[in-house]
């Protein structure tokens, strides 16, 4: 008897040893297929001006918490995003809100309150009349003694089909900001009409339910939104470690905070290796995912990510990362 548990001791001994080694050979970077090129490089808004993020929370007004600014550009503008592609940009990232004629203006804020020198919502007006207004207006890096930006953003708010007429061969994320199933169906006819070409550069995040919108009518667009994220990387959390990728996560894209990153199965290259299998772009956004816009921002932050990091990158300086990949910076750009 004594024998016979000792065996069996022995062999659940063996098992437990056997399946550490195969988690681990599984899911080692080290015995991955090995990956080439430079990291994706997403910028934020385009080249917008930065803000110190302590204490921010959704109605906060980051215009009046700018830092001292460094470059022209405004958030949202196709100056902006024209510089950013300059720079070395991959993707660029920008904001869509409804208007009174059921049109799409790029605008990140949930009032206009903040930055332009009008009050109210995108809803409350027109496109054309959207156009009048000044996006620089409330700008402010020294708590309201100058105001730097007031007077040069007259105008500058485009439309969405502004915007993708005007880089109709550019990958482009679309962040639909409010979370009304009719905006994502309205988004759908938009995108419907573009070539299927140009559709394959676009992907499409926001609210649970707009986005489920745009999946339902769009079902080959690129689409995230939280609900989609949970659907992928719980089950992957539970069996990522026997290389199961689960269907979920097929086709769509992933914003992974860095703090979290690492406790994905085969983080980084098995990880990414797999989701490029599933046709999933992997974008890795900074801190824990608690922070208002957190990205990769300066050379420190980029010092953070794992030794020849491939997958993609958040920033909201494309100016100060993409000459840190040779094959992204643009030898022409100049901050103006």
């Amino acid at each position: 008897m004594h024998r016979l548990k000792r065996i069996i001791k022995s062999k659940v001994f063996l098992f437990f040893v056997a399946l550490v080694a195969f988690i681990y050979l599984n899911n080692s970077s080290l015995f991955a297929k090995q990956r080439d090129g430079d990291p994706v490089l997403l910028a934020h808004r385009g080249l917008a001006q930065t803000f110190s993020l302590e204490g921010v929370e959704n109605d906060t007004c980051t215009a009046e918490r700018i830092y001292e600014p460094e470059h022209p550009y405004l958030e949202n503008t196709i100056p902006s995003m024209e510089a950013a592609f300059q720079a070395g940009a991959d993707i660029v990232e920008f904001d869509v809100h409804i208007t009174k004629d059921n049109q799409f203006a790029v605008f990140h804020d949930w009032t206009l309150d903040c930055r332009t020198n009008v009050e109210g919502v995108t809803r409350d007006y027109t496109m054309a009349e959207l156009k009048k207004v000044d996006i620089g207006y409330g700008y402010t890096a020294d708590g309201g003694a100058t105001f730097p930006f007031r007077g040069k953003g007259s105008g500058m708010m485009p439309s969405l089909t502004e915007v993708l007429d005007r880089f109709p061969n550019k990958s482009l994320l679309i962040d639909v900001k409010s979370n009304d199933p009719e905006e994502g169906k309205l988004l759908a006819q938009y995108l419907s009409k573009l070539p299927k070409e140009q559709q394959d550069l676009l992907a499409v995040y926001g609210g649970d339910e707009p986005i489920a919108a745009v999946k339902e009518a769009m079902p080959d667009m690129c689409v995230m939104s939280k609900s989609t994220m949970k659907d992928c990387l719980i089950p992957y959390l539970a069996a990522g470690w026997t290389g199961y990728t689960p269907k979920a996560c097929e086709h769509t894209e992933l914003h992974i905070p860095e703090k979290i990153a690492k406790w994905l199965w085969g983080w980084p290259n098995k990880f990414l290796n797999r989701m490029d299998q599933a046709d999933t772009r992997v974008i890795v956004v900074g801190g824990d995912g608690s922070e208002f816009s957190s990205g990769f921002d300066s050379p420190a932050d980029i010092e953070s990510l794992p030794s020849n990091y491939s997958g993609g990158i958040w920033t909201n300086r494309i100016d100060r990362i993409a000459p840190l990949y040779n094959d992204h910076s643009d030898e022409q750009f100049v901050i103006e």
